[in-house]
């Protein structure tokens, strides 16, 4: 079909500056209607399109903080060139669900979008990747982070360090120091984040020679975990590993608290919130993540005080890799020549050690994030660097 492409130039107090000419090009859409319509914008708007859990289970613990995280970027990016190129979200719900997300990709694809930020979940990336690929729309996902997904297509890229960028130099360094030897692991059955860390971390600490004792399954929407943790209670590991989107965490470390286990927890993505939520039952526990509020990367001080002043909270680490994703792709559409898909496909491909808030930050050939992981610890209610 025929879009629209603008030719972009770079300025010294500009990140994106749009000049608005018109040129044919043909992408061919085989999973929606092959004449869906022409993309129409106002001069000097560039629209990019956000697939979002606005209701359903996903909704208050990912997809709330991370449209606040882009409202943030998004005002800082427009704010920062007055008189140039705006950004402007078409947003879809994806109602928590691989169906939900299936059909807002094709919508927006529809509509005529060149950009998609999203899926969440790795089980919804899983699907919608593919969607992007085959109908040459950029994709890039904040939090996705199980392996292979990337390499899906060559439209396709993810800010979240992925489940082998972020495990094994955790184990590396809490193992030595934990002394442990005798682990459990506990993992939803149904998630592919899921399913795919509780296999990284086995297979990371065989190779260590770490012994699994035990491993525990639940599905997302469970509520009661007691009979899983009793039965790991009753063989005394040394660590229990825990593989979980957030829904189910906060419930995990209460009843462990509960039933009096002293083991330490190793809970991938423990955000703030979950653990001002649990409270008491969360001290102690140990993350693996690739952002923390107390870091001193660079402009990480300065989001997390501008999130607190505009939403009265602090801000976690989906919120975080959300921000740090518009800015991503601000900078790749400052690089291209155009806005056309694979323009800005070739610029996100050559992102190499760009400062965010995420530390230094390049794209591998995959497409997946490179950047420095972090291990975290909860000590008197906070998330502080694990030492």
């Amino acid at each position: 079909m025929n879009t629209k492409k603008f030719m972009l130039f770079a300025s010294l107090f500009t990140i994106i500056v749009l000049i608005v000419g018109f040129s044919a090009c043909d992408r061919v859409s085989q999973i929606i209607e092959p004449d869906a319509p022409q993309m129409t914008e106002p001069s000097g708007e560039i629209s990019i399109g956000v697939v979002l859990p606005l209701t359903g289970r996903h909704a208050d613990s990912s997809g709330k903080p991370i449209r606040q995280a882009f409202e943030l970027a998004l005002n800082e990016i427009n704010t920062a060139q007055p008189s140039g190129a705006k950004f402007k979200f078409i947003i879809k719900d994806d109602q928590s669900t691989v169906e939900g997300a299936i059909a807002a990709f094709n919508a927006l694809i529809q509509e005529g979008v060149s950009v998609i930020l999203g899926p969440v979940t790795s089980s919804q990336t899983e699907v919608t990747f593919p969607i992007a690929e085959k109908n040459q729309v950029v994709a890039i996902s904040p939090t996705s982070s199980a392996r292979g997904l990337s390499a899906l297509g060559d439209y396709v890229f993810r800010v979240a360090l992925t489940t082998d960028k972020l495990i094994p130099p955790g184990i590396e360094v809490t193992q030595p120091k934990l002394g442990y030897q005798r682990a459990a692991t506990m993992y939803d059955e149904i998630d592919l984040f899921s399913t795919d860390g509780d296999a990284s971390v086995r297979e990371v600490l065989a190779a260590k020679g770490v012994k699994v004792i035990t491993t525990e399954t639940f599905q997302g929407g469970d509520t009661k975990f007691s009979e899983q943790l009793t039965r790991i209670q009753t063989l005394n590991p040394d660590v229990i590993f825990v593989s979980s989107l957030p829904p189910e965490k906060p419930g995990i470390l209460t009843q462990a608290h509960q039933l009096g286990i002293t083991a330490p927890f190793i809970v991938r993505t423990l955000t703030a919130v979950e653990v001002q939520a649990v409270g008491a039952a969360a001290e102690g526990a140990i993350t693996f993540v690739g952002w923390g509020a107390a870091l001193d990367t660079p402009g990480n001080q300065a989001f997390v005080e501008n999130y607190d002043i505009k939403f009265g909270m602090k801000p976690h680490n989906f919120a975080a890799r959300a921000y740090a994703t518009l800015h991503i792709l601000a900078e790749a559409i400052a690089n291209a020549p155009s806005t056309d898909a694979a323009a800005i496909r070739d610029a996100l491909a050559n992102i190499k050690n760009l400062d965010t808030i995420l530390g230094t930050f390049s794209f591998n050939a995959d497409g997946d994030a490179v950047y420095d992981a972090k291990v975290l610890i909860v000590k008197d209610g906070e998330l502080v660097p694990f030492e």
